[in-house]
């Protein structure tokens, strides 16, 4: 049957989306639904048709799945930021697990996947150490923020969100009053003009340090002395800032910090090392699922003591820093210049000298220290004993999964936030010599579709 845009179907939803909308099927005609969830059966407006799929919009639930929640947070349906958060955690889980599972056997080829249960969080929510604010208007013309509605910049009005500290509300009630009372003009996109663009909040869940970034279209706030006098009163906090970015685009940030009171940087922990963090770091979201993701990594490296370790897309050393205490040396690569400075300085406070530090792309980086190491040596290849892995969610370049299989370590450790280029680059490896050993993913950002995973090949035996 073909089915065209306002027909009117019943459908039952079997699977979820990458933005969390349900997907049916009638009759193998697949269907898109938003605001549904796995095992919901749903009268459906098809309100987009192509030849065999199409999107539909939610009329209403003839039976709601046993798994479907009453949602914490008013704005989950319209906001961004929560695809998922009207399916019961339990079966979120379950879902994350088996959207690993399918893009290993899918795109990666696997028959027999080696995999442990996921790793869930004792309480999912509450869990972000970073909220970034946007600051607009309404159509009233009443300045406001909150999050952007899912794939556009409408400004969902909200200031306590459910997935981070409750501390935030604090910040963005005194920040608000004060553009209110002064008024200050919200950026606008459209035009160029206007000064606050946003409001970050940074928090120490070890520390309990705060950090207030206010990113705005100039050099300074009207009575910024009065505002951080009274952010100043807030317990913990210790940095004040204000960041400067004039460009007329939707990147947050700009390079330049100034800083209104306090120090310029807060710190944190993830197991027993010390993070500096500035309001350019990056640095997880998700401390407590992140220890427990290092965990796993540190686990399948298999350390004694001996070993070289590589560590490609280093970031700012977390990882590394993490490895070092068990390894003999960690070598960490970088793009970006500013990490690893950053990485640098959290080697020096946390006394680890074993740890070093190169910017670069890895994809060219390891490279060049590949031939330029065979070069000095005679023909003698460079080693390592164990490679860790953790790219954007483009995954790895060629190149490097080629460098990583001609040095011949012994084991690699990959770590990923997206499960379908993890399997397009697990194949490659295990085409070349590495078997998959262990996998197990990691729920790092629970009311989301999004999933960290953790594996371990090992080199096959010659």
């Amino acid at each position: 049957m073909e089915y065209k845009k306002n027909d009117i179907v019943i459908v039952k939803i079997e699977d979820m989306g990458q933005n969390g909308e349900g997907i049916g099927k009638i009759d193998g005609y697949i269907l898109f639904v938003k605001d549904t969830v796995i095992g919901d059966l749903a009268e459906v407006k098809i309100i987009k048709a192509k030849k065999n799929y199409g999107y539909g919009r939610l009329m209403s639930l003839i039976e709601p799945s046993a798994d479907r929640v009453a949602a914490v947070c008013p704005y989950a349906r319209s906001c961004g930021g929560c695809q998922i958060q009207e399916l019961s955690y339990e079966k979120q889980l379950e879902f994350k697990q088996n959207k690993v599972l399918n893009h290993l056997q899918r795109i990666g080829g696997f028959t027999e996947i080696p995999m442990e249960p996921i790793v869930g969080m004792e309480n999912p929510f509450g869990y972000r150490n970073k909220a970034q604010f946007p600051i607009g208007k309404n159509r009233e013309g009443k300045i406001i923020t909150g999050f952007y509605a899912g794939r556009t910049h409408s400004i969902i009005e909200n200031r306590r969100c459910y997935l981070g500290v409750e501390i935030n509300e604090q910040i963005l009630n005194i920040v608000m009053d004060h553009a209110e009372r002064y008024r200050i003009e919200p950026y606008d996109e459209e035009t160029g003009k206007g000064l606050l663009r946003h409001v970050l909040i940074r928090y120490g869940f070890k520390t309990k340090e705060i950090m207030v970034c206010l990113v705005v279209n100039g050099r300074k706030i009207p009575y910024s002395d009065k505002l951080a006098g009274k952010l100043a009163q807030i317990p913990g906090m210790t940095s004040i800032t204000i960041n400067v970015n004039t460009r007329r685009d939707n990147v947050i940030l700009g390079d330049e910090i100034l800083t209104l009171w306090g120090q310029d940087y807060i710190t944190d922990y993830i197991g027993n090392v010390k993070f500096q963090i500035s309001p350019l770091s990056f640095y997880q979201v998700n401390p407590a699922q992140t220890e427990k993701l290092y965990g796993l990594a540190l686990e399948y490296a298999g350390l004694t003591g001996n070993e070289t370790v590589w560590d490609l897309y280093c970031g700012i050393g977390t990882i590394s820093l993490f490895l070092a205490g068990k390894a003999k040396e960690v070598y960490g690569v970088e793009i970006v210049p500013a990490a690893i400075e950053d990485a640098k300085r959290n080697a020096a406070e946390n006394g680890i000298y074993n740890a070093h530090f190169y910017v670069g792309k890895a994809e060219e980086v390891l490279p060049a220290y590949y031939d330029k190491y065979e070069k000095e040596h005679n023909g003698e290849r460079a080693h390592a004993d164990v490679i860790v892995v953790d790219p954007p969610r483009k995954g790895c370049d060629e190149t490097l999964l080629k460098t990583m299989v001609d040095m011949q370590p012994d084991r690699i450790v990959y770590v990923s936030c997206d499960s379908a280029t993890l399997a397009r680059d697990l194949k490659y490896l295990c085409e070349n010599g590495y078997e998959l050993r262990r996998v197990r993913a990691v729920d790092q950002f629970s009311q989301t579709v999004h999933v960290e995973t953790v594996c371990l090949l090992s080199r096959k035996s010659q």
